[in-house]
Parts: C-alpha cells; structure tokens; sequence
C-alpha cells in the first residue's frame, strides 16, 4: 500500500441529531428551572416577602422572566459546545452539569429550606463553576462560552441579594 492516508475531520452529527440534543439540553435546562420553581413559588409567596431586602432587589415579577432567558441560553450554550467538539465536549459538559445542579441546589438550600446563609455558600460555588464553564467552553466554543455571560453577569448580581439579605436578617 502506498497511497497515503488523508485525515479528515470527523463529520458532524447530522441534522437531526443536532436538533434532538438541542432539544434535550433545552429539556434539561428548562426541567432544572421547573423543578426550582417547585421550591421558590411558594416561599416567595410566604416567607420571603416579610425578609428584609436590599435596595437594588427587581420587582419579583423580574426573576421568573429573566431566568426563562437564561435557562434557554445555557441550553443553547451546551449544545453550541457539544456541536463544536462532540468528542472533546465530555469535560466541559460535565462541568456545565455540576453548575446547573448547584442552581438547583441554590433554589432548594435558599427558598426550599430557608437557609439563607447556606443559600450564600451555594451562589458562590454557582459562580465559580459557572466561570469554569465559561472556560471550558471557551476551548470549544467561543460562542458558547459568551452566551454564559449574561447567566454569570446575573447569578453574580443574585450572590449581591442573597449576600445583603444575609447582612439584613441578621
């Protein structure tokens, strides 16, 4: 044999693979939001609203809005990674999947068990591995990668409220 081998690039997964993972990472993210909703509805109907907040708090009508946003970027993020690298992905999906269960955490420790402290220790965890991902999707993905900004940008702006209601109730 003679003739030399050309190495090509492995072939993307097709058009409805790509469709199908796209919308299991969207049922994922939005599964996540769900079941945090399941937690954070009522507290914020109860409890929540006789906590002292800070100043800078939106309207409550704000965080189901703008989590909506973010949970469909995050899916979209994943899927961006995974389509980029199917085979390099594994790690920086892995990663995306210990941020989105520390989110849930956030919403069970905070809302569901009204531990507002520990809600605080968990927002901090969330935005360090949320940074992580950004990295690990920035070596897949740049677009990924900046399309978890606006979710950074926000978790970091809800460590500021969980950290001033810490401050408030005490």
């Amino acid at each position: 044999m003679t003739a030399t081998a050309t190495q090509t690039a492995p072939a993307r997964p097709g058009a409805a693979v790509q469709a199908g993972v796209l919308l299991l990472f969207l049922a994922i993210c939005v599964g996540v939001e769900w079941s945090a909703s399941v937690v954070t509805r009522p507290a914020v109907e109860g409890w929540y609203q006789a906590l002292p907040k800070p100043a800078w708090t939106p309207p409550d009508i704000a965080f189901p809005i703008v989590w909506t946003i973010l949970y469909v970027l995050m899916a979209v993020a994943a899927w961006l990674a995974w389509r980029a690298a199917p085979r390099l992905s594994h790690w920086p999906l892995a990663i995306f999947g210990v941020q989105l269960a520390l989110n849930a955490a956030w919403s069970y420790v905070f809302f569901g068990f009204g531990w507002i402290a520990g809600g605080f220790v968990v927002i901090l965890a969330l935005a360090l591995a949320i940074a992580a991902t950004i990295v690990a999707f920035s070596r897949v993905s740049r677009t990924a990668a900046w399309l978890l900004v606006p979710y950074q940008l926000w978790v970091l702006y809800a460590a500021t409220l969980n950290g001033g209601i810490v401050q408030l109730a005490a």
